[in-house]
């Protein structure tokens, strides 16, 4: 089974952070019904996160977060904006982790604000981040603003886009890693033997 970790670093309950979160998840889950998703609330680990960076030992509710991550098949990752970029718990989080430990993984990006001026952190913030770590965004990016919520017709649009994009990408993975099954196509034996 296909297994999704969603990283969101909402400060607050309830989070526009973590609804941008699930709605990037749900997106993803119509196209892909038979995912696992698992939710990291970064605010539950803020400590954790803290400690880890002053001693390099991680408390045993960060390690079952890093190897939850680490171990899923994709990742959607999602910051409130803060001072123009991504928020320093988020940061703090993918700080902790092994360098190597993205290489490769999918990501659905996501970001949350008060304003729509600020949605130039996706492409500013967020994806050199996940390009550094070796990571693999997906095209879509979203942004949410305050005034989205509002109205979400917009959103959703973009949130579904987003999620056929990353489920799309979570296929392929899938099926770039399933065993061979010996199948060979009619069409390719009769090219072989031309």
């Amino acid at each position: 089974m296909t297994t999704i970790a969603v990283v969101t670093a909402g400060l607050s309950r309830p989070s526009s952070t973590r609804l941008l979160a699930d709605k990037l998840a749900a997106a993803t889950r119509s196209v892909l019904p038979d995912v696992r998703i698992e939710v990291i609330e970064l605010r539950d680990l803020a400590v954790d996160v803290t400690k880890n960076m002053l001693t390099g030992f991680p408390s045993p509710a960060l390690r079952t977060a890093i190897d939850t991550v680490t171990s899923a098949d994709g990742l959607i990752a999602v910051t409130p904006v803060f001072t123009a970029s991504y928020s320093g718990l988020f940061k703090s989080f993918f700080d902790v982790l092994d360098q190597k430990a993205l290489d490769g993984k999918p990501v659905l990006i996501g970001a949350t604000g008060g304003t729509e001026r600020h949605s130039l952190v996706l492409d500013f913030a967020l994806r050199p981040l996940f390009a550094y770590l070796r990571a693999e965004p997906v095209a879509t990016a979203v942004y949410a603003a305050s005034s989205d919520w509002a109205s979400p017709g917009d959103l959703d649009t973009r949130a579904s886009r987003a999620g056929r994009e990353f489920a799309a990408r979570l296929s392929a993975e899938a099926t770039a890693a399933a065993p061979d099954s010996g199948f060979v196509p009619f069409e390719q034996l009769l090219r072989a033997g031309e």
